[in-house]
């Protein structure tokens, strides 16, 4: 590649006229395809800089651990990123000192091809160790060399991708600006240009590229959704949707569905733990294919619950699903275990799609499934006489805690429509959740943030070694939020891009590494790259919460009768099961 110090600033080469190509070499001007092609692949000196250091600084760690391909995809972006940012600084430098770019020397490039190699690979080592020490402390144990020696490869790749597409975007701005001037002035035309040219851009990326990603998913998942996953059969007791005498159609319960309800311990199971005689416990569900529409969907769950029994049973959980209709068994299970089966839960599904992809388009559905099932559930419940009602209880994990907050207002609300809320792994995004953690108690973690001293709504990392405040009392409702330091899904948001937030300023958590620092962003692609791998670590880190929604449960339901080792015996079970 040829490097070229006038190619990328920002300037409208149509202001002026044309003349032959300064190359800084004093070659005769190439054939015009020629020249554009070579143009397409020349690299400026400050825009190389920027670049270089912000994919130096990618190497730096994030929450969970990254394979190579991923961080040589990180490194990539943060090079285009910084790449931009260089050569805007450049233009802006030359503005203020009123003059032109001046073509780099061969000594300039030297130092910077030198300082290159060096900084590239002293950040790519310390990355390896940093890795290493986040795998550590995780207890992760895979690691590939040919995906670590990708890295380098894989983020010049993208590197390249994207600087061809954006100067892609900038001949096509120039060429509009070229036609507008037939009509209006230079200035209007190069405005006019650029709002043209960045419309065109984001109706295509989210216009067709989104939406043909979103229908494409869509019409694959609905045809996994009529799969039935291994080892599940359909219910032969009439507790369950979908058995004997359901109002819920086996078919209709879709993938996950099916697994929820042809699953889960029987009274049997909750009795050789809890040595007591247990019942059987009522799980009710609606798939997407029971009805079309949310409302209705919910009011067929709700009186499939109501038939089987559901509401008079001294325990009731409404479950908002996450993405495809996933209802985690941990859960549900630690639920049933600790009620000794005399519970009902009732779910229902509101996507096709898997939870990271539902995490960035079904927020709406989300939205209305977790309002209208709770609705339902509330509708009946609240008509029943005060001495026969269930301990009405709300969970959702991920999008699914994010459904379950759209039933209620706030911390009043939650007290006093519901005995209990388990919540996990809360998107950054939620109204409740962020308006608990924003208005913390002064002094107390975003990441085990103290809201108005723990009277109703707590937050831990994990509820086996204590809730904070430790010393207030916890009486009534209680609402918990189980969130891991490490877990993407909490953290992320767009605003990672420009503002360091508290939780990477503060002490950092028991499972992130305390080199861990915010930069602007880089940070954000890290974090935004560790949301589909969130689930790929071992429990009790990134997005799992297996074992703690035993102890999470215990301490939200509390239950008589149940000992340290019968606790330990669940964790066991759950782990193993879940």
């Amino acid at each position: 590649m040829t490097p070229d110090p006038h190619d990328d600033s920002p300037s409208d080469p149509s202001d002026s006229p044309p003349g032959p190509a300064d190359t800084g070499t004093g070659d005769a001007e190439p054939a015009p395809e020629a020249g554009r092609r070579r143009r397409s692949l020349r690299l400026t000196v400050p825009g190389c800089w920027g670049a270089l250091l912000l994919a130096c600084l990618s190497f730096t760690p994030s929450l969970l651990p990254r394979g190579g391909v991923l961080q040589g995809l990180i490194a990539g972006i943060s090079a285009a990123i910084g790449y931009g940012l260089g050569v805007i600084a450049a233009y802006v430098w030359r503005a203020f000192a009123d003059r032109e770019a001046r073509s780099p020397s061969r000594r300039t490039w030297q130092v910077l091809i030198i300082g290159a190699i060096v900084l590239f690979g002293v950040s790519f080592g310390l990355g390896q160790y940093w890795q290493h020490e986040i795998r550590q402390l995780m207890g992760v144990t895979e690691y590939s060399v040919p995906a670590t020696v990708a890295c380098p490869f894989v983020a010049a790749l993208v590197f390249l991708l994207l600087l061809l597409a954006g100067r892609g975007l900038r001949r096509l701005y120039r060429w509009v600006a070229r036609r507008l001037r037939r009509w209006v002035g230079p200035r209007a035309a190069r405005a006019v240009g650029w709002i043209v040219v960045a419309g065109l851009a984001w109706a295509v990326v989210s216009g067709v590229l989104l939406s043909g990603l979103v229908n494409g998913a869509n019409q694959a998942f609905s045809v996994r959704d009529k799969e039935t996953p291994e080892g599940v059969h359909q219910p032969t007791s009439p507790l369950r949707s979908g058995g004997p005498g359901s109002l819920v159609p086996w078919d209709s319960l879709g993938r996950e569905g099916r697994a929820f309800t042809g699953k889960g311990p029987t009274a049997a199971d909750i009795g050789a733990l809890t040595h007591r005689p247990a019942r059987e416990p009522v799980r009710a569900y609606a798939g997407l294919a029971t009805t079309d529409d949310t409302e209705a969907r919910a009011q067929r769950a709700v009186a499939d619950l109501e038939r089987a029994g559901g509401f008079e049973r001294a325990n009731l959980l409404v479950v908002t699903t996450t993405g495809s209709g996933w209802v985690d068994p941990a859960a549900v299970d630690s639920f049933e275990y600790l009620g000794n089966g005399d519970s009902a839960t009732v779910a229902m599904q509101y996507s096709y799609l898997p939870s990271w992809l539902s995490y960035l388009v079904d927020q709406s559905k989300a939205r209305a499934a977790g309002r209208d099932l709770f609705d339902a559930v509330y509708d009946v419940w609240s008509q029943l006489p005060q001495d026969r009602r269930p301990r009405l209880f709300v969970a959702g994990e991920s999008l699914g805690s994010f459904g379950g907050e759209t039933a209620f207002s706030g911390e009043a609300d939650l007290r006093i429509r519901t005995a209990g809320t388990l919540f996990a792994g809360p998107p950054n995004f939620n109204a409740l959740f962020r308006d608990f953690s924003d208005h913390r108690d002064p002094g107390s973690p975003e990441i085990e943030p103290v809201y108005k001293d723990g009277r109703t709504v707590r937050f831990t990392d994990d509820p086996a070694a204590g809730i904070p405040p430790k010393d207030a009392p916890w009486n009534g409702t209680r609402v918990l939020y189980l969130m891991h330091p490490s877990d993407p899904i909490v953290w992320w948001s767009p605003d990672l891009a420009f503002t360091e937030p508290d939780w990477i300023g503060e002490a950092p958590g028991r499972d992130v590494l305390d080199t861990m620092v915010w930069i602007p962003f880089v940070t954000f692609w890290q974090v935004t790259a560790d949301l589909p791998f969130s689930t790929g670590v071992p429990d009790g880190h990134g997005h799992r919460y297996k074992a703690a929604y035993v102890d999470g449960w215990n301490t939200v339901m509390r239950p008589s009768g149940f000992t340290p080792q019968d606790l330990d015996r669940l964790r066991a079970v759950v782990e193993a099961n879940g």
